[in-house]
């Protein structure tokens, strides 16, 4: 069997001639070809199906400093020698950009020379079937747990097959590959004339480094029977402990300001404070693009830049931002490689753990607001200011008392980092960001 890599750095390959002779004088290519499996069940039956292979061919092309960009499904010589001419004469109408171009250099200056364990054999070698028995199989157990269990939002099962490869002008040659599962359910309680949703996914690049099926739709079913009987809670200040997927989306809410695109633009409250004190000593932030068995990890990013492990924020001092090889230009740094489709992604971007688990955290709390979901997006990347509506638990005495609903918290992202008193060490690598639960000294809770 051909390897899709070698197919798709052929592509790349052929596809940067055409761009070349059709006169830019710099061009990059980049296939990406995906296999998708996905499955969906709701009680008794499967209520979707898909199985899929897409293929994408981009390209940049340069002219001097003056660019332009395609992508194309259609991989026909001919039509991508059309695009090759189009795209060139688009790039001779745009106006230059000093900062724009290929990296100076390329991940052969610093290569990765060890497995980032990207690709788990037992995604290509697991049969369908399995997988839809197994979505059906969630499905069972989420309406067997609790007899308040009297719907679900579906349980869904999926995976994804990934080869991709890179070429430019300048020499650059590379490819990848990795696969991807993912499991998730979402049981809907009956709490009396309300519902309760408890959705739980988990992700991996393999079947056997995944949550368990039956792990993931039980704590589905116990996230939604600990909102029953939520209460609306009084305005008030006290401490807030974010559960680790929550904990997860306000680090994203932090990537934004650690993106050198927005630094760029004025868009972050973190501008010119490299050096600073930024958060308290439990929060240190890094960027590992070569965590072995990331969901992010690979030996170059999406120019062609090595990856690396990249210190964001130690003990609480910013160190550094994130960057491509663009925008790390129009601010002064060089490129952290964490180029993602045309802007800065992060690859494996965490807040490091401490330890104990979330049970241990709330032992030691005296009174808070336990945070198991935000609704909304209300940040505000320049001032940092962050407000969300929330669902959760209140503590006492380090005990979960009741469930809490429609509220707000609110503070700001530099109080919240400042005041982080608490991390836990349950921290998972199932997503791009994440982090383990933690807690803020103090924050507004806006109820009644």
């Amino acid at each position: 069997m051909n390897d899709p890599r070698d197919e798709a750095l052929a592509i790349a390959l052929a596809t940067i001639e055409r761009v070349a002779a059709a006169g830019a004088t710099d061009a990059e290519a980049t296939v990406h070809v995906i296999d998708r499996f996905g499955c969906e069940a709701r009680d008794l039956e499967v209520t979707k199906l898909q199985r899929s292979r897409g293929r994408v061919l981009s390209v940049r092309a340069f002219v001097g400093t003056r660019h332009a960009t395609f992508s194309t499904t259609d991989f026909d010589p001919g039509a991508i020698g059309a695009q090759a001419r189009a795209v060139v004469a688009a790039a001779r109408h745009v106006g230059e950009d000093p900062h724009a171009g290929l990296p100076e250099t390329f991940a052969s200056d610093g290569v990765c020379d060890r497995d980032l364990l990207t690709v788990s054999p037992d995604v290509a070698e697991r049969e369908d079937e399995e997988k839809i028995v197994e979505a059906l199989a969630m499905e069972r157990a989420v309406r067997a747990a609790d007899v308040r269990i009297t719907n679900s939002d579906a349980s869904r099962v999926s995976d994804a097959v990934a080869s991709w490869a890179l070429a430019n002008t300048r020499g650059f040659r590379g490819s990848s590959a990795g696969t991807n599962v993912a499991r998730s359910a979402a049981p809907v309680a009956r709490d009396g004339d309300d519902k309760r949703i408890g959705h739980y996914g988990t992700a991996a690049r393999g079947w056997t480094s995944a949550e368990p099926a039956e792990a993931v739709a039980l704590h589905a079913v116990h996230r939604a029977l600990a909102l029953c009987g939520a209460r609306k809670p009084v305005t008030m200040r006290l401490p807030v402990i974010f559960e680790r997927d929550v904990a997860a989306a306000v680090l994203g809410d932090v990537f934004a300001a650690l993106s050198a695109a927005n630094v760029a633009l004025g868009n972050s409250w973190l501008i010119d404070r490299i050096g600073e004190r930024i958060g308290s000593e439990l929060v240190s932030i890094v960027d590992d693009g070569r965590l072995r068995g990331g969901l992010g990890s690979a030996p170059f990013d999406a120019e062609g830049t090595a990856t690396q492990e990249t210190t964001v924020m130690a003990n609480g001092v910013l160190r550094s931002f994130l960057s491509d090889t663009y925008w790390g230009r129009r601010v002064g740094i060089a490129s952290t490689g964490n180029a993602s489709g045309g802007g800065v992604g992060p690859n494996n971007l965490y807040l490091v753990p401490d330890g104990g688990t979330l049970d241990d955290l709330i032992a030691t709390t005296e009174r808070a607001v336990l945070v198991l979901d935000t609704i909304g997006f209300a940040t505000e990347h320049a001032s940092g200011v962050y407000s969300r509506g929330a669902r959760g638990i209140y503590v006492e005495d380090g005990l979960p008392r009741y469930a809490l609903d429609e509220f707000t918290i609110s503070s700001t992202l530099p109080e919240m980092l400042a005041g982080i008193d608490a991390v836990a060490g349950d921290l998972r690598f199932d997503g791009t960001i994440v982090a383990p639960s933690f807690r803020v000294a103090e924050m507004t809770i806006g109820g009644s």
